[in-house]
C-alpha cells in the first residue's frame, strides 16, 4: 500500500517538476497515511526507492504509469485569477475609463505593471475604455528616452495589455496653454517673477508672493512674454493659486508650469519647439479631465497628487475621477529600482546587459529571462487593489511560473561540466525517438549515436566505483570501468530500464560527443552574473530564440540567441 502511494506521489511530483524530488513525496505520503508519522525514516527509504525508479523512466513509461494512475485524465484546471473587488461609484460614470500613464524615461518595471493591468483589466470588466498616456513633459530632470516608448508599447502588448488610446503629452502641448490661460483669466493662476529661494521662504511663512495679487490681465502680458522667449529658465513660473494657510507646504501655490532651456535639452520627440513645459500636477489633472478618464488606480504615494489637482477641478468646475490607491510593491532576489538601473547603466555599462539585464526587475528583463506574461498577471491580479505594502519573493515568482511553463517547455538534454565517457561493447548506430514532454503532444526528436563516446555530467559521476552501473537517460546502461579527469571508461551493460532498476543504477542525461551544441547558461545571482559553458543535443539549434525550455535536471530557461552552432540560455529557475 505505502509502494503504491509513494509510487503515484513520485509519478505526479515528476510529471510537474520534470523531476521527482523527495521532500513533497514524503509529505504528501504522510499526509494521507498520517498514522504512520512515527515510521518516517522507513517510509523515506520507500519513497527514495520509488524516486529512484520513477526519474529513470522514460518519457513513454512515464506517461503509461500516469495513465494508470489515472493522473492524466484530470480535467485541468483553470488558472485561478483573485476576483478583483469592485470600482467604487461605477455606476455615477456612463463609460468607465482608465488610464495606464508611464513616464518614458525608462522602461517599465514590476511595480508600474501593476498599475497598467489592473487599469486594463478593470476597464475591460466594465466593458469600458483603456488609455495609453505618455507623460514625457520633463525633458530637464526626467528626461524621456527616445527608445522608451516602443519598448513601454511591446511590454504591455506582451502582457496582454492592448489599450483603445494612446496619446503622447509632448504633443498636447497647446491645451495645457490653454487651460493654464483660462486659469489666470478667472483669476486663479498667476506668473510667478521671484527667485526660488525668496518664494520658499515666503511659503512656508504662509505669505503671499508680490506678484500673486496682480491683475490677471498683467498675469496674461507675462505668459505671452514667456511663450515668446523674454524670461529664461528659472526667471518666471506659472503658479496655482492655492490655501497659503494650508499645514502642508508643499500644497501652497504650486508651481503648473516652468521654463526649460530646450537648447541644453531639447525634448527628444519635439526637438526645441516649446520652452515653457506643464509640470506632471498640471499635465495630469487637465489630461484626465480632457480624457474622460472616470477612475485612476495608482500607488498610494500620489496621495499628495490628488490634493494638488482637485484644486484645478474645483476651479473649473470639473469632476474629479475616482482615485483608488494601492500600497507599495517590493521584491526581494532581483532589482526593482529605476533610478538605480538607470545610474548603474550609466556608471558601469560593460557590467550589464542592458535595460532587460536578468537581474532588473523591468518587464524586458523579466521576460528574457523567462518569466511567462502570465505568471506576472498571476501575481498582479492576486496583489489587486490592496493599500497594504506587498513584498514579492523571487520563490514566489518562480513557483507561479514554472507551474504555467511546465505544460508548455520542451524537456532536452543539457550537460553541465561535461566529461566523455567511451562505452565498449555497444552496438551501433544507436537511435533513440523521446518525446519532447511527458504527458504533452510537443513532438519528439531523434537522438542518434554513431560513436561510442558522449557526455555525462562530471558532478554525476565522479564518486562512481568501478562496477558501478549507471543508466543513460532513455538510452541504456553501462558499467563504469575507471574514471579520471579526462574520460570515464565504461562497458555495454544492458538495454532496458528493469535492469538499471535492480541494480539502483543512477540515472543521467547525456548528449553524444558528436554533433553536441556549444552552450552558454547565464544566472542571475542578485548582482553577479554567473556563465556556465555546457554541451547539448543537437535538437536545441531547431528551436527559436525566445522559446522557454526545461533542461532535464537542471531547471526552466530561455532561449536567449543562436548563433553558429552556438546557443545561450538565461536560465530562470529550477
Amino acid at each position: 500500500m505505502i509502494e503504491r502511494t509513494a509510487l503515484k506521489y513520485a509519478v505526479e511530483n515528476r510529471l510537474r517538476y520534470g523531476e521527482a524530488k523527495i521532500g513533497p513525496v514524503i509529505n504528501k505520503v504522510l499526509g494521507e497515511h498520517k498514522h504512520l508519522k512515527a515510521m518516517a525514516r522507513e517510509i523515506a527509504k520507500i519513497v527514495e526507492e520509488m524516486i529512484r525508479y520513477v526519474n529513470g523512466l522514460s518519457e513513454t513509461e512515464l506517461q503509461e504509469l500516469a495513465e494508470r494512475f489515472g493522473l492524466l485524465e484530470r480535467k485541468e484546471l483553470r488558472k485561478e485569477e483573485k476576483a478583483l473587488p469592485p470600482l467604487p461609484n461605477v455606476e455615477q460614470w456612463r463609460t468607465i475609463v482608465t488610464r495606464f500613464a508611464p513616464n518614458p524615461d525608462f522602461p517599465i518595471h514590476l511595480g508600474n505593471a501593476r498599475a497598467a493591468i489592473l487599469s486594463h483589466e478593470y476597464a475591460r470588466m466594465y466593458k469600458g475604455k483603456f488609455i495609453l498616456r505618455f507623460e514625457d513633459t520633463d525633458p530637464r530632470i526626467k528626461r524621456p528616452l527616445v527608445f522608451s516608448y516602443k519598448i513601454v508599447e511591446e511590454d504591455l502588448l506582451w502582457l496582454g495589455v492592448k489599450w483603445d488610446e494612446e496619446y503622447v503629452q509632448s504633443m498636447r502641448m497647446r491645451k495645457y496653454y490653454d487651460i493654464a490661460k483660462k486659469l489666470i483669466e478667472l483669476g486663479y493662476a498667476y506668473v510667478d517673477l521671484c527667485r526660488s529661494e525668496a518664494f520658499k521662504k515666503l511659503r512656508n511663512e504662509g505669505k503671499a508672493c508680490p506678484h500673486r495679487d496682480l491683475d490677471p490681465s498683467k498675469h496674461m502680458e507675462l505668459f505671452e512674454k514667456i511663450l515668446e522667449g523674454e524670461f529664461s529658465e528659472g526667471e518666471a513660473v506659472v503658479r496655482l493659486k492655492t490655501d497659503l494657510s494650508h499645514p502642508d507646504p508643499a500644497l501652497r501655490d504650486w508651481v503648473m508650469m516652468r521654463i526649460i532651456d530646450v537648447e541644453k535639452h531639447p525634448h527628444p520627440v519635439i526637438g526645441d519647439k516649446y520652452r515653457l513645459w506643464p509640470t506632471y500636477n498640471f499635465a495630469a489633472a487637465v489630461d484626465d479631465h480632457l480624457m474622460g478618464v472616470t477612475h485612476i488606480l495608482r500607488g498610494k504615494e500620489h496621495a499628495l497628487n490628488t490634493l494638488k489637482q482637485l484644486f484645478i477641478y474645483k476651479y473649473l468646475g470639473w469632476r474629479y475621477p475616482e482615485v483608488v490607491n494601492f500600497g507599495r510593491v517590493g521584491l526581494e532576489g532581483l532589482i526593482l529600482s529605476k533610478s538605480w538601473i538607470k545610474s548603474k547603466l550609466r556608471e558601469s555599462p560593460d557590467k550589464f546587459m542592458g535595460f532587460d539585464d536578468i537581474r532588473f526587475a523591468t518587464i524586458s528583463g523579466l521576460r528574457r529571462r523567462g518569466i511567462l506574461p502570465e505568471t506576472i498577471r498571476e501575481i498582479i491580479l492576486s496583489l489587486g487593489l490592496s493599500p497594504a505594502d506587498a513584498r514579492i519573493s523571487w520563490v514566489n515568482i518562480a513557483a507561479v511560473n514554472r507551474k504555467n511553463a511546465d505544460p508548455i517547455a520542451k524537456r532536452v538534454f543539457v550537460v553541465c561540466e561535461p566529461i566523455k565517457v567511451r562505452v565498449s561493447g555497444v552496438e551501433l548506430p544507436k537511435e533513440v525517438e523521446i518525446s519532447y514532454h511527458p504527458s504533452r503532444d510537443l513532438g519528439k526528436r531523434i537522438i542518434i549515436l554513431t560513436k561510442p563516446e558522449l557526455f555525462v555530467p562530471y558532478h554525476d559521476i565522479e564518486k562512481a566505483k568501478p562496477g558501478t552501473i549507471v543508466r543513460l537517460m532513455e538510452l541504456f546502461n553501462i558499467e563504469i570501468k575507471h574514471i579520471d579527469k579526462e574520460v570515464v571508461e565504461a562497458v555495454y551493460h544492458s538495454a532496458g530500464l528493469d535492469e538499471a532498476r535492480k541494480c539502483g543504477a543512477p540515472i543521467i542525461q547525456w548528449t553524444p560527443c558528436e554533433n553536441s551544441l556549444r552552450v552558454e547558461i547565464l544566472k542571475a545571482e542578485k548582482l553577479r552574473l554567473r556563465k556556465e559553458y555546457c554541451v547539448a543535443e543537437k535538437s536545441l539549434v531547431e528551436m527559436k530564440s525566445g522559446e522557454v525550455i526545461q533542461m532535464v535536471r537542471l531547471g526552466f530557461g530561455r532561449i536567449d540567441r543562436i548563433k553558429r552552432g552556438r546557443v545561450v540560455v538565461m536560465y530562470t529557475h529550477e
